[in-house]
Formats: structure tokens, C-alpha cells, sequence
């Protein structure tokens, strides 16, 4: 431990020096989010509502006088108010008892009719409708009480589904006593159509009927025993004792439900059970879906270990079942990201696969279940499709890489046909596009931006791109004379030398070169999406507040992450520890490089979730190069975190890979300074993940500081956890003692 001993004394050296971390520079970071508040940059926010049936579409302006609510017809190519925000605001203040500022009403999630007359939106509980050409405001009823909400993690027991009728409207579909039943509309006669229906493997009450309906289709389920997390509310608000709360939490390697879609005759009683034998290892089954010709349904079929995923067609005539797709990969099929369209002309398929290392569009023949072209083909990434025009067989989407001569990142759209032809980028501007089509897609409205570019909005024609009007460019001459800077990105090679990886810097407003600054990396890495800020922003809630302190703080993705190539994300199989943190440290020496005044003697890192499991990471794995770290709410141990992250990484069945990349097991490398936060109603991912590296870290004799939030959820400290991170970082890169809190202006008192 002699070089941690070494580097403390450095530290209380040049932070005495440099005074970085005082009182000035707390009070400063804490006034950054309402001095570089949204409201100092105009004419942006662009947030487009195209109204339904029409070529005409609304936004709300942020002006220097207030919000204006706009209404644009694209044919025309014009621009006129929506309403009377005078008479609008008179009118709800006179109904509600409430003073109202007409450049402020509360009513973003307003309707607009076709005809542009009315307008309805939701306000103190109440439904409400604007007259626009009379000024007349009518009350039109309470909100209804929100019904229960099913949490994200519970599984869905298909035990609730409504009765369905028949598309010949005489016939009515439901569960009964566990089995699919059929009652006829006119006689109320019931027949029972499956016989081996039981509470352990019950039909589901989803069912679907065939387009001619003859048939029903339904799965049998063979449920499992669940698994829940328990959580201990401390200080509930509603009571002086704790309350106990129980959620359903499904984990790595627990058992799940196993499902066969079964088909019926409604007539003739058919009964159709297929062999399990294409889908007989199962991590979840979708569908089934009906082809429209009535012959056969349509199921996927997601193998357990990822390593397998198949569309499966079942026939209606003796229950046999084909694969019509199949993908396989060494490591792992990426599901979530599959794009699929079933043509209307029930023949073909839109598929999307990372076969080839990207992620592309292919087009598939049902009949020969082999592709009949691949549509997307390149060095880049369909990121998401937006319409399949069958009439034109065109296709509109989205992609990131197709300019090789920008940030890789940046997201464009396109234009292209089925047959892989005739491509064309329909928003070429340099940036990060988000695009807004019209009900009939003869229109786009783009909002791009970059990290150091405000935000520009125009309104395209769909078809080629052209600029039809221009609607906005923001104004940030209030932010820049408020002092804001703009992040610095920057690209340098990873760990393998030729690969560029991607970051963003920012520093404080009080920035001087001749200065030594420590650093301060925030991280979420991993695969699943790329995380560096790409649209402009006016304050980055994790990043420039604490870089007000006097820190050069910093957000790199590496591999391990998405959108790059499939090779890139698949180093983090079964080896989430990696973090791509080998090539944050690259770029962070050829940041160094650059700029002599960055001091990589003094580098902390910090994150939340997977990021708290990476920030864990890089001090237990990388203490030569990373100091000090913030660690929240962290994954640590991804048998204890929810099941298909982890085994969509780290595969299944589980094996030691999971206890290699295990903070828990890798706790008592820990020598460098750590604070570890968690909330106790932490609902995403369990607490018992940093509650078992505090104990692991307790039986290795290590020092480390533990907050623990009362009543929150998921969380990287909220308020408390954001000052205590903040004089972490102080006291541990910079060596000197916080100001007290007391003397602090957060704006939280």
C-alpha cells in the first residue's frame, strides 16, 4: 500500500495549491442548473403534434415572451397561432380559481381536432375542451382514478384477457375452468373445445380467432414458481412503522413458464397440440398471430441462453410446425433489437438480423423461408424503422454510420426499396435527427442538434428531403452570456489501437489551462445502447455541476457498447466486468496528451445501476489508474439482478463466468477510496446486490463509506447522494476538506 500512501500526500499538495473545491466553487455548481436553465435558450424544444387525417401539425414556441402555441399546414407552408392564449387562460383562470400566465399554460398534452376548432387537454384532474373559433371553454368531466399498474418486473399470467367474438360475430371465446370454451351468440349453447386444460398447465385467455372463424388459437401454459424481493420501507410518510413490500423479481437461472400454442376448430372440433420439438427450450414464446389466408399461425420463439431465436409457422391443416426464420450466433442473438413486418400479402417478411456483423434489414420469402434480398447493407446500423409503404415498396428508417465522415454515433434517416435500391438520406445535415412523420407520411418535421450545435427545426418533404420551411433555430445568446461552454467531444483510439472511441468533456466555466485539474469519469457502459450525450443540451445533470468544482469531467463509450458493430458490443459476453473500461482509459491518456493540464495521477469515476457496477469495477480491477469511486444502486452480482439482462449477457445456464465478474467476489481487492449508496426501495435492482459486497467488504477488512437513501427506488442519491458525491470527490482527488454543509447554497433547503 505504499503508493496509496504516496499518492494522498500528492494530492493535499496540489490541492492546496490550486484552492479547487471552496465554498465559491460549491454555491457556483449548485447555481449551474437554474443558470443554464432550458428557458435561457429560445426557439427550441420542438416538439411536433401532427393531427391526425391532416397535413397540418402544432408545436409549442418558446419565445423570450413566453410559450406560443403554433399551428403549421406543411401544404401551405404556413404558420399562424393555434388559439387565443389571452382568451384560452382568462377563461381556464375564471373556471378554476387559479391565476393563470397566458405564455405558461399548463396544457402540453393537448388534442387538437382535425378541423382545428377544438382542443381538449387535461388540467387540475378535469377533462377540458377550448372552443377555438367561439373562445368557449367547456368542463367535460374528472379524471378517472388510475386503475392498477402491473410493475414492469411481474410476469403476465394471461389469466386475464377479455372474452373475444368471433370476426362472423357469432361466436364468443373464453376460459372456463381452465380450458378454451366457445359459446354461440344467438343459442347461448357452450362448447368446450380443449379437454386438458388444469390449474397446472391452464390455456391462456389470450385467444385468437382465425380470419374465417373456424379455428381459435390459444397457448397452454405451464406455469412456474416465482421468485420475489422483499424491502423494508423505514419511514414510511403514512405511518410511524416500517412497511413490508413484496415484488415479483425473476433472476438468472430461475425456472420459467413453458408454453405450446394449440389451435381448435370451432365446428368440427378439431383439436391441433404440435411437437415441442423446434421450441422446446424455452426463454419465452410470442404470439401466436394468424396468417390472414387462415391456414396456419405464426409464433416466435426465443431460445433460453439467446443463442437461437426462430419464427415458426404451424399448420392449420395437421398442426406441424416449420421454421420460417432462424437466427444463431456463437454468443447470443440480440431479440430486443429484431425488427419484424408481416406483409399484407401474407408471403414475405421484413426481418432485421446482425448477421453480418450491423444490424440490417433483409426481406424474407414465407413459401422458401429463406431470404429473398437483403434490403440494408454496410458498415453502419438500422436503428429503427418508421413506416413500410407496401403500395410503394418503400422503406423509411433510421440509421447511425452511413457518414463515415462524422461521429458514428449520429443518427439520419433514410429512404429505400424493398429490393435494396434507390437509398436516399432524407435528413443530410450533420447532427443527431429526430423526425416526426405526417398520418401519410408525405411529410417530416427534423429537430437535429448536436452536443456543441443548438437545435434546428425544419419541416421536409418525405419523399426526397428538400426543405420545404423552415420552423426554428434556437437562441442561446442568453446561455453564452451566462457563461455556458459548450462540451468538447472527442474521439481517440481504444484499446486495440485502430478503433476510435467517443467521449464528450466538460469543464468549469471558471476554466484556466495553466491549472492542474483531476478527473472525473461518469460511466454507464454495457451493451443494450450507446450513452454519451449526442443532442444539444444546456445542462448535463450529472456532468456539469460537478465539473464546477474544478474537476475535467468526462463520458467515453466503449466496447462493450451498442450501435458500433455486433463484435464490438459482444466483448462484454459473459464478461460484463469489462465495462470497456481498457478503452476509457485509452482515450483518457490521449486526452492527457492533448492537454498537459488534465492530472491522471488524480482520476475518479462514478455511475449508477450497470454504471455503479462499473464504477465498482474499474477500482477493483484498474486501482492503478482509477483513484476513487462513486458507486449507486449497482448491479454487482448479476445472479442477484433481474433475468433477462443478465443472461441476455452473460448466457445460460449460469457458470463461473458470473462469479468472475462478481463484485462480490472481487471485494477484497478494493484499495482505493469508495462510497457506496443505495435506495432501500430500490424496485430495478435488488439492494441486496450492494448489501452483499458491504458485507464481503466487512469480511476483508476494507474501509469504504455507505449512504443509504430512505424510501427511495432506484437512484444515484438523489439530493443527499449528489452532495455526499460531491465531497467524496473533493476530499479524495482534490485532498482537501469540504466546505460545511450548512454553509452551502443547494437550493435544497
Amino acid at each position: 500500500m505504499k503508493y496509496s500512501i504516496l499518492t494522498t500526500a500528492a494530492l493535499l499538495i496540489s490541492g492546496a495549491a490550486w484552492a479547487q473545491g471552496t465554498l465559491e466553487d460549491y454555491n457556483r455548481a449548485y447555481g449551474l442548473r437554474e443558470k443554464y436553465s432550458p428557458k435561457s435558450v429560445y426557439y427550441s424544444n420542438v416538439n411536433p403534434q401532427w393531427i391526425e387525417g391532416t397535413d397540418c401539425f402544432w408545436y409549442i414556441r418558446n419565445t423570450p415572451e413566453g410559450e406560443e402555441y403554433v399551428k403549421v399546414d406543411a401544404s401551405e407552408k404556413k404558420r399562424a397561432l393555434l388559439f387565443d392564449s389571452n382568451k384560452l387562460s382568462a377563461s381556464l383562470a375564471a373556471s378554476t380559481s387559479k391565476e393563470i400566465d397566458p405564455m405558461q399554460l399548463p396544457i402540453r398534452g393537448c388534442r387538437v381536432s382535425q378541423s382545428l376548432d377544438t382542443l381538449r387537454f387535461v388540467f387540475e384532474g378535469k377533462r377540458w375542451c377550448f372552443d377555438i373559433t367561439h373562445n368557449k371553454l367547456t368542463e367535460e368531466g374528472n379524471l378517472p382514478a388510475p386503475g392498477p399498474q402491473r410493475h414492469w418486473m411481474e410476469r403476465d399470467d394471461e389469466k386475464e384477457g377479455a372474452p373475444v367474438t368471433s370476426p362472423d360475430g357469432k361466436y364468443v371465446a373464453f376460459i372456463k375452468n381452465d380450458n378454451v370454451c366457445v359459446r354461440n351468440i344467438k343459442t347461448g349453447e357452450e362448447k368446450q373445445l380443449s379437454q386438458d386444460g388444469t390449474m397446472a398447465n391452464y390455456y391462456s385467455s389470450y385467444i385468437y380467432w382465425s380470419p374465417d372463424s373456424k379455428y381459435v388459437a390459444s397457448c397452454r401454459i405451464r406455469p412456474t414458481e416465482k421468485r420475489y424481493v422483499y424491502y423494508v420501507e423505514s419511514s414510511p410518510a403514512d405511518q410511524l412503522q416500517p412497511k413490508l413490500h413484496k415484488q415479483e423479481y425473476a433472476k438468472p437461472g430461475d425456472e420459467l413458464p413453458f408454453k405450446v400454442p394449440c389451435i381448435f376448430g370451432v365446428e368440427d372440433g378439431k383439436r391441433l397440440i404440435p411437437s415441442t420439438e423446434l421450441f422446446s427450450r424455452q426463454y419465452e414464446l410470442y404470439g401466436p398471430m394468424w396468417n390472414n389466408d387462415s391456414k396456419g399461425i405464426t409464433f416466435e420463439y426465443n431460445e433460453r441462453g439467446h443463442k437461437v431465436y426462430r419464427v415458426l409457422e404451424m399448420s392449420v391443416t395437421d398442426g406441424s410446425v416449420r421454421p420460417l426464420i432462424e437466427e444463431q450466433e456463437e454468443k447470443y442473438v440480440n431479440y430486443p433489437r429484431i425488427y419484424r413486418y408481416y406483409l399484407n400479402d401474407g408471403k414475405r417478411i421484413i426481418w432485421s438480423s446482425e448477421r453480418d456483423n450491423y444490424n440490417h434489414l433483409y426481406l424474407y420469402d414465407r413459401a422458401t423461408a429463406s431470404p429473398i434480398n437483403q434490403i440494408t447493407k454496410g458498415e453502419w446500423y438500422v436503428r429503427e424503422v418508421q413506416y413500410v409503404d407496401e403500395a410503394n415498396q418503400q422503406i423509411y428508417f433510421s440509421a447511425n454510420g452511413v457518414n463515415k465522415d462524422e461521429d458514428p454515433y449520429l443518427i439520419h434517416y433514410y429512404r429505400i426499396g424493398f429490393d435494396g435500391k434507390g437509398m436516399k438520406e432524407l435528413t443530410p445535415e450533420e447532427g443527431m435527427h429526430k423526425a416526426w412523420y405526417s398520418s401519410d407520411h408525405k411529410y417530416l418535421v427534423d429537430v437535429y442538434s448536436k452536443v456543441d450545435q443548438a437545435p434546428v427545426a425544419v419541416l421536409r418533404n418525405a419523399e426526397n428531403g428538400k426543405v420545404m420551411m423552415e420552423l426554428e433555430k434556437a437562441d442561446i445568446s442568453k446561455l453564452t452570456a451566462n457563461g455556458w461552454k459548450a462540451p468538447e467531444v472527442f474521439a481517440a483510439k481504444g484499446r486495440d489501437g485502430k478503433t476510435d472511441m467517443w467521449g464528450i468533456v466538460y469543464r468549469p466555466s471558471n476554466f484556466d489551462a495553466s491549472k492542474k485539474y483531476p478527473v472525473i469519469e461518469y460511466i454507464y457502459s454495457g451493451p443494450g445502447d450507446q450513452y454519451v450525450p449526442k443532442t444539444f443540451s444546456p445542462f448535463n445533470g450529472y456532468m456539469s455541476a460537478i465539473a464546477e468544482l474544478g474537476f475535467i469531467v468526462v463520458q467515453v463509450d466503449g466496447m462493450t457498447t451498442s450501435f458500433r458493430s455486433k463484435e464490438f458490443e459482444e466483448v462484454c459476453y459473459k464478461n460484463l466486468k469489462d465495462s470497456g473500461l481498457a478503452d476509457h482509459i485509452a482515450w483518457l491518456k490521449a486526452l492527457a496528451q492533448k492537454y498537459p493540464y488534465i492530472d491522471l495521477d488524480r482520476v475518479g469515476i462514478f455511475g449508477c445501476s450497470a454504471g455503479g457496477q462499473e464504477a465498482l469495477n474499474a477500482v477493483l480491477l484498474h486501482p492503478e489508474f482509477y483513484k476513487a469511486a462513486y458507486s449507486a444502486c449497482g448491479c454487482h452480482d448479476n445472479r442477484m439482478d433481474k433475468i433477462w439482462w443478465n443472461e441476455l449477457w452473460m448466457g445460460y445456464p449460469i457458470d463461473d463466468s458470473y462469479k468472475a465478474c462478481s463484485n462480490v467476489e472481487n471485494a477484497h481487492l478494493l484499495s482505493r477510496p469508495l462510497m457506496l449508496v443505495v435506495g432501500e426501495l430500490d424496485d430495478n435492482v435488488d439492494p441486496a446486490s450492494t448489501m452483499q459486497v458491504v458485507n464481503a467488504l466487512i469480511k476483508a477488512n476494507k474501509d469504504f463509506e455507505l449512504v443509504v437513501i430512505p424510501g427511495a427506488h432506484h437512484t444515484m442519491g438523489e439530493a443527499f447522494g449528489e452532495h455526499k458525491r460531491y465531497d467524496f470527490f473533493v476530499r479524495h482527488l482534490m485532498g482537501v476538506n469540504p466546505p460545511a454543509w450548512s454553509e452551502v447554497k443547494t437550493g435544497n433547503q
